[in-house]
């Protein structure tokens, strides 16, 4: 069966899964950034071996909405920019999904035996969070790198005399050579906090809803199911997670020394534009997790059985 599948199996049907719902969605995903640093963007422009050039974004407002922010990217930057930072981006799910996703499972059931000695298959709700929390920490660990390189190069202008990256090789090199290690690991502390409750509140979400829809017999388990456990998960994702990610793509944009901590991050934030300043991209964040999601899960469920008739036969 597809749930017994073998942890290695599961890290890859993860990895193959992320990777598809990213190229997908990715332009979702660049209208969500680009919303989220506007106002306060501030471009690095390596000049020379010891020296950056900071040009800073005009404060007026430049995009207006999902629609109006894909449609503005695209007339000025063309369709390409859309996915700009999309290497970047499957570096980052062929690392981080593969272990938040792919390890879950396997977490969930060592938590259960461990803590409460169950081995009959049933996983309470605590163990499911705890299992959540674990997985999504550890990712973010060893993603870290490539989600700073996939912010920036998302939040550059393509084309415009302020782009600084040109690959992402090129982006590891001049952030670590610039700004040190450190650079890569910037926005550690938010980004882990954002992946906690998001893997909470979209995997946890996702594995209590479906089995609640099969255990009730409102559905079965299959591609309906899947759908709408998928809807649900993205939605609770999205509400949770929104605040932290606005402060966990300032902060890894930012220049060295314009924010000491996230939490000055965070109270900067709100000291320039108040509460609703956390929620700025929610609409194209909303509408990016939702469909990532839906992509993510009905593939992720049919690439597992797809591997576990590979197994068997």
């Amino acid at each position: 069966m597809a749930d017994n599948l073998s942890l290695h199996y599961k890290i890859l049907c993860a990895g193959a899964s992320a990777c598809f719902a990213d190229l997908v969605t990715f332009p979702l995903d660049t209208a969500k950034v680009r919303l989220q640093i506007q106002g306060e963007v501030r471009m690095i422009i390596p000049a020379a071996e010891s020296s950056v050039i900071i040009a800073q974004s005009t404060a007026t407002a430049q995009y207006r909405g999902l629609i109006g922010t894909l449609s503005t990217i695209v007339k000025h930057e063309g369709v390409k920019s859309l996915f700009n930072g999309l290497s970047a981006g499957l570096q980052r799910q062929l690392c981080f999904s593969s272990i938040r996703i792919g390890f879950y499972d396997h977490v969930k059931t060592v938590y259960q035996s461990f803590l409460f000695g169950n081995t009959d298959g049933a996983v309470n709700y605590p163990t499911r969070i705890l299992a959540g929390l674990t997985t999504g920490g550890m990712a973010v660990m060893i993603a870290q790198p490539t989600d700073v390189v996939k912010v920036r190069f998302q939040a550059q202008l393509q084309g415009s005399s302020s782009q600084r990256y040109t690959s992402t090789m090129q982006a590891y090199k001049t952030i670590g050579r610039l700004e040190g290690v450190a650079g890569l690991w910037r926005g550690t502390l938010p980004n882990a906090s954002r992946n906690a409750i998001v893997n909470v509140a979209e995997i946890v979400c996702y594995d209590i809803v479906k089995d609640q829809f099969i255990a009730r017999g409102i559905l079965s388990d299959s591609t309906p199911c899947h759908f709408a456990s998928a809807v649900i998960a993205g939605l609770c994702a999205t509400t949770v997670a929104s605040p932290v990610d606005v402060v966990k793509t300032r902060y890894m944009n930012s220049r060295p020394g314009t924010y000491r901590s996230s939490i000055h991050c965070a109270a900067k934030t709100f000291a320039e534009g108040g509460a609703k300043a956390f929620f700025k991209g929610f609409t194209p964040s909303f509408c990016r997790l939702v469909s990532w999601n839906i992509v993510m899960w009905t593939t992720f469920e049919k690439v597992k059985v797809l591997m576990a008739n590979v197994v068997d036969s």
